[in-house]
């Protein structure tokens, strides 16, 4: 079915949860967020699919987005717990994570596009104008997104640090 081999359906059932997890968190939290039981099981679920894809990949590109994925994932994880970066850690966090969703949404969405429906695909070339579209979509999306994460983040430093010093203030008056 689909042209999957018993390997590839391990390799993508076991990465797809991956996607309303990270729709989840991008929802709820505005980024991924590592320290949290969805940011955990997502964790898992990329850590799979990266992993198998040197076992089933096809494209000469699919073994670097496997090893890109690995890298950012480990990082973006593990930034989290270096104490001399201060607030740039959650900074760093939330641009890591985001660009593994987006290698996660790149070869979904062409895989998707080529092989759906079995038999007749929506697109059947690779430089298929309906394609690119829905990468470079994918790419302006994560342009955007990850700005907003960072002004989100930002307004969200200012006013925990207005509170913080308003906090201290008053408790010197008291």
């Amino acid at each position: 079915m689909f042209g999957i081999s018993p390997l590839g359906w391990v390799h993508t059932i076991g990465s797809l949860p991956a996607i309303p997890l990270a729709a989840y968190m991008l929802i709820k939290h505005g980024r991924i967020v590592p320290r949290s039981r969805a940011g955990l099981a997502y964790f898992v679920f990329m850590l799979i699919g990266a992993l198998t894809v040197f076992l089933v990949a096809h494209q000469a590109v699919s073994p670097v987005i496997g090893a890109a994925t690995l890298v950012l994932l480990l990082a973006g994880y593990g930034v989290g717990y270096v104490g001399a970066l201060g607030r740039a850690r959650v900074y760093l966090e939330t641009v890591l994570l985001s660009l593994t969703v987006f290698l996660l949404m790149v070869p979904t969405v062409s895989e998707t596009l080529r092989r759906v429906p079995d038999g007749h695909p929506i697109v059947t070339d690779p430089e298929s104008p309906l394609l690119k579209g829905a990468l470079g979509l994918i790419g302006v999306t994560l342009v955007v997104g990850v700005i907003a994460q960072i002004i989100h983040l930002r307004r969200s430093g200012k006013r925990l640090a207005r509170g913080a010093s308003a906090g201290s203030t008053q408790a010197s008056k008291a």
